[in-house]
């Protein structure tokens, strides 16, 4: 049996399909695959098959449905409204079809989709747009009704809303009328290099404006043929199995059960069903009944959300006894996957492998990846780094670390952004040594190469001059049979500067007294939160899927002084 370092070395080879070469790309050295599709649109157009692709609800698209239609759309933004190369176009909507099928023409033109959180305020969609001045919104009736209440909304752009139930404003043109004209098949005679923009994702910031991460063609492949590498290498080495090819195996499909607004619901759930011809099953937003359901219905072999999401299948699966014998995989993102949840995957259902990795809207989310055994042997790690990046983790200094000390964790290649959309000092504090992005997470490698994400820099609870990680005590509160989901964050402390507090999801009545002596075998003392706050509903999340920390610190801060 080879090794994954064998497996990559020869996979990447010359003249293997996953051939890696170094190039200069934009001041940066960089490793990529020499056989990368020029840009997007090539993916999109040498995948047209009559395979399904899309079901939401009771519509059901195939791959030439899908590229027929953003063909039409792509037409009547370059004919219609004036959309060119480098020129902006704002996607603002729930889970429907026409996310996909806008994100297809808008990248096919050589333009940059600006992909907008659909659970915006008012006034942050008014910041998104003022600050990206776009061309086009496309976007629908929850949103325009968003829009109308902005006092002074942003001007300069047309609308094309889809799915609309009231009069459409002055000025907006209905996703009908945009789609009216002679059906097409074949994009506008415009095209995108591999180094031009291709979309603005936004990052979940946790004070201040969300910031927009900028990312090319180049960026986006370099993270789907990545995703594809470990496919590939995993099969070699053994750690998942290699499908059959004869027969021809069924179609396998995906749950897209997270936002397409992020990164890993557009990039590693949607964009990357293209070259597997993969369908994809979209729901509007989670219902763990009827996710269990549409998985039962529709035969989904994988299904890639976060740890909140794959734990209501968990313990629905747990309550009713369903094993969902097709799913094949599950993968994670967003956030750190209790090493509990890890080994329930595994023991609850029949076939499926867990799975999950490290990445950010920056790195178009991927870094770093780990599943099956290997998971299940280090379940607190993210997994080892891809082909075409380098990670290391570094001191206050920027020194790197040796194997197994702790520091912040630093990334470069070919799948990271160009930069944040004109925010210059983000962009000069976030990127050192040239290229290297710093995350802002405290991490740690060992000497077999597995990532292991403590904390974020910030997240830190500094409690008397000792610094404790929450994720550590999250990890080892969600051990504890009654709690579902636990937040840990610093409160303010006279005597200590900061005392650690916890706000917790629980099932069953628990004490404060029993939950500390539960802890006392798995941390230190000074570890161990001093503060408790009790919820029986799951702790409150934003459009990510991440827990909201910085307000449950506020509240329990509130709570303790009286204020």
């Amino acid at each position: 049996m080879v090794s994954r370092e064998q497996a990559l070395a020869q996979l990447t080879a010359a003249g293997q399909p996953f051939e890696i070469v170094e190039v200069d790309v934009r001041d940066r050295h960089l490793r990529v695959f020499k056989n990368a599709p020029h840009n997007l649109r090539e993916i999109y157009e040498t995948t047209r098959s009559d395979k399904l692709f899309i079901v939401y609800e009771d519509e059901r698209l195939s791959y030439e449905d899908v590229w027929r239609r953003s063909c039409t759309l792509a037409h009547a933004l370059v004919k219609d409204h004036g959309v060119g190369q480098s020129d902006r176009v704002c996607l603002s909507m729930r889970n429907y079809p026409e996310w996909i099928i806008a994100y297809m023409a808008i990248t096919s033109v050589g333009a940059m989709c600006v992909a907008m959180n659909a659970l915006w305020t008012a006034d942050e969609m008014s910041y998104g747009l003022s600050m990206s001045q776009p061309k086009v919104l496309i976007t629908d009736q929850e949103r325009l009704d968003r829009l109308a209440a902005i006092t002074n909304p942003p001007t300069g752009f047309s609308i094309i809303a889809a799915r609309t139930t009231k009069p459409l404003p002055a000025g907006a043109r209905a996703w009908a009328d945009a789609m009216s004209g002679p059906e097409q098949t074949t994009m506008p005679d415009v095209t995108a290099d591999p180094d031009d923009d291709a979309h603005m994702l936004f990052t979940s910031g946790s004070t201040g404006n969300p910031k927009g991460a900028v990312s090319t063609h180049r960026n986006v492949i370099s993270a789907l043929l990545s995703w594809e590498l470990d496919l590939y290498a995993a099969w070699e080495v053994g750690l998942l199995d290699r499908p059959a090819t004869e027969p021809p195996p069924p179609q396998t499909a995906m749950l897209l059960a997270i936002p397409l607004f992020h990164v890993t619901g557009l990039l590693a759930c949607a964009v990357q069903s293209f070259r597997f011809q993969r369908r994809i099953v979209m729901m509007y937003k989670w219902d763990v009944e009827k996710g269990a359901d549409i998985i039962e219905r529709e035969g989904i072999t994988h299904m890639t959300a976060t740890p909140a999401i794959t734990g209501d299948v968990v313990a629905y699966a747990r309550r009713t006894g369903r094993k969902f014998p097709t799913l094949a995989s599950i993968g994670g993102g967003g956030a750190s996957r209790a090493p509990e949840q890890v080994r329930a995957i595994d023991a609850v259902f029949e076939h499926a492998k867990p799975g999950t990795g490290w990445g950010m809207t920056e790195t178009n989310a991927i870094g770093v990846g780990i599943a099956a055994a290997d998971y299940l042997r280090k379940p607190e790690s993210s997994g080892r780094c891809s082909a075409v990046l380098d990670i290391r983790v570094v001191d206050e200094s920027g020194k790197t670390l040796p194997a197994g000390e702790r520091g912040e964790l630093l990334i470069r290649g070919a799948s990271i952004m160009q930069g944040y959309w004109q925010n210059p000092k983000a962009n000069a504090e976030s990127f050192v040594d040239g290229d290297w992005f710093r995350t802002g997470d405290v991490a740690i490698i060992d000497d077999e190469g597995f990532l292991f994400i403590v904390d974020r820099i910030k997240d830190l609870v500094i409690r008397g001059g000792e610094n404790i990680g929450c994720g550590a005590v999250e990890y080892a509160l969600q051990e504890h049979p009654a709690v579902e989901e636990a937040c840990v964050y610093g409160v303010p402390d006279e005597r200590l500067g900061e005392e650690v507090g916890a706000t917790l999801f629980i099932s069953k009545p628990v004490n404060e007294d029993e939950l500390r002596d539960f802890l006392s075998t798995r941390l230190g003392k000074f570890q161990i939160p001093r503060y408790f706050r009790f919820t029986s509903e799951p702790l409150p999340r934003g459009a990510t899927g991440k827990i909201m920390k910085k307000d449950l610190r506020t509240q329990a801060a509130k709570d303790l002084t009286g204020a």
